[in-house]
């Protein structure tokens, strides 16, 4: 029997008797076996909003395979060079030397190596000028740390910044293809960093000995010369503003001859649940839907950080170089979302790890601008110029504190960015995901096969761009 004691006096010096007093309800300990809970479903930290899932128009891909036809272009795009650091030294990795233009497919391994062998490490600091408006081009520079500004002269003789180059960016490349032309604009280093420096007679030398370098350029200047627009895509060949009777040009749109080609690509698990455990322990809640719930979730989950960081088809992969640009001074400011903005003729989202949107939001609140809202599937969300921004923890944070900001323009009508799935698949669940009885093994354990098909295209160079090195730490002082 449960007691309560209460000491009081007693007869002699010290003494002291108990009085004991019976409980007078049940007690809720007691209580609790003979009552029921009120239990949630599982819950998961993982899950997030999804913004870019929800917000890419999807593509049914019946035969699951998509293919992106383009206008002819002659003109490669750049890509970033490589380099490999042991203690203060740097050196260019030879086979990404062919993602400057004019070496683009480029595949003698042995000209590649010898030519990256005569790259000269350049260390800089900043304010130093690596080269001067008006001057000869007699160098290649390759960014091999730290950041450089373009800077040129405007009609006013004003200075002006007319882009920032970064790790692996190069130019100077000029002197391959235009020998004797004029920098026109000046380099000046906005940090410390490294550049590799190639002066023009070396590489003069290697050209004059390599029949497959000579006819690689050859190539090169033979389509820099083929008619194309400003966007390297072959000419149509129009007329205006004629009188009379005016003979008028032929024209034909030609094609890319081998278009690229985007497979589905596929995120997959087996969900085991033990019969006993679905059989006997289901209510209130069904066990097998619980565990299939939670696991679509989890794979969902992996299809956007896919869509985001796969090297194949992943958007930050797939954003063209020239799409490209860095920061001003590191903090992601709204001058850095203005020229962002500018690269495209329309950008419908941005897309940002949280870490970053807070990031800009202090710059705006330090120029004593405040970006407002704007209602996006029922949620409050920040825009900047009428682009609404969106979280997206799937772009990565590196550990130098730094992440990406992605433009991006949606749609197959818009020639954006569109996400590829197949609809209508055996046992489909979700659109583009099913789940599919594996049987029972041995043991009385159940599987299901939980499979998620999808990829993302991007239709023209223009409908994504990126803001890279946006620094994230929040500066002291």
């Amino acid at each position: 029997m449960t007691v309560d004691a209460e000491p009081t006096p007693g007869p002699g010096p010290g003494a002291a008797t108990v009085q004991v007093r019976a409980q007078l309800s049940l007690s809720t300990t007691a209580a609790r076996n003979l009552a029921t809970t009120t239990k949630s479903k599982p819950q998961m930290q993982e899950i997030t909003s999804r913004w870019l899932l929800k917000m890419l128009p999807w593509v049914n891909v019946s035969a699951g395979t998509y293919r992106v036809n383009r206008r002819l272009s002659y003109a490669p795009g750049r890509g970033r060079v490589s380099f490999a650091k042991t203690g203060s030294s740097v050196t260019v990795i030879a086979p990404s030397l062919a993602e400057v233009p004019a070496l683009r497919g480029f595949e003698d391994q042995e000209v590649l190596a010898e030519l990256a062998r005569r790259f000269v490490q350049r260390d800089f600091a900043p304010g130093d000028e690596l080269v001067r408006e008006g001057a000869p081009i007699e160098e290649v520079f390759l960014i091999a740390h730290g950041k450089v500004d373009r800077i040129g002269t405007g009609k006013y003789g004003e200075k002006a910044v007319l882009g920032t180059l970064a790790d692996g960016d190069h130019v100077g490349d000029e002197v391959i293809t235009e020998p004797g032309g004029t920098w026109p604009y000046t380099v000046k280093a906005a940090t410390s960093g490294v550049a590799m420096a190639l002066n023009a007679a070396q590489l003069q030398e290697l050209i004059d000995r390599s029949a497959s370098l000579r006819e690689q350029l050859l190539g090169f200047a033979t389509d820099a010369a083929q008619a194309q627009n400003a966007h390297g895509e072959a000419e149509i060949d129009l007329s205006a503003g004629h009188q009379g009777e005016f003979e008028l040009p032929g024209a034909f749109v030609d094609y890319e001859l081998e278009p690229r080609e985007y497979e589905l690509s596929v995120a997959q698990t087996v969900l085991r649940v033990h019969t006993r455990v679905a059989d006997l322990y289901s209510q209130p809640m069904n066990q097998t839907e619980e565990q299939l719930r939670l696991t679509v979730e989890a794979l969902r989950e992996r299809q956007e950080h896919e869509l985001i960081n796969n090297p194949e088809f992943g958007l930050l992969a797939n954003a063209d170089f020239d799409q490209r640009i860095q920061t001003h001074a590191g903090a992601p400011t709204p001058d850095d979302l203005d020229d962002l903005l500018a690269m495209r003729r329309d950008t419908d989202y941005l897309f940002a790890h949280p870490r970053a949107i807070a990031a800009f939001e202090r710059e705006c609140t330090k120029r004593g601008v405040y970006p407002g809202t704007v209602d996006v599937l029922g949620k409050q969300r920040p825009v900047w110029r009428g682009v609404p921004i969106l979280t997206c923890n799937k772009i990565p944070v590196a550990g130098d504190q730094t992440t990406s900001f992605i433009a991006m323009r949606v749609g197959e009508d818009n020639q954006g960015v569109v996400g590829l799935t197949q609809v209508g698949i055996p046992d489909e669940v979700e659109p583009g995901l099913n789940v599919r009885f594996m049987g029972i093994d041995e043991k009385a354990i159940a599987g299901y096969l939980v499979s998620a098909y999808y990829s993302a295209a991007v239709l023209v160079p223009d409908a994504i761009g990126v803001l890279e090195n946006v620094e994230v730490g929040h500066a002291r002082g």
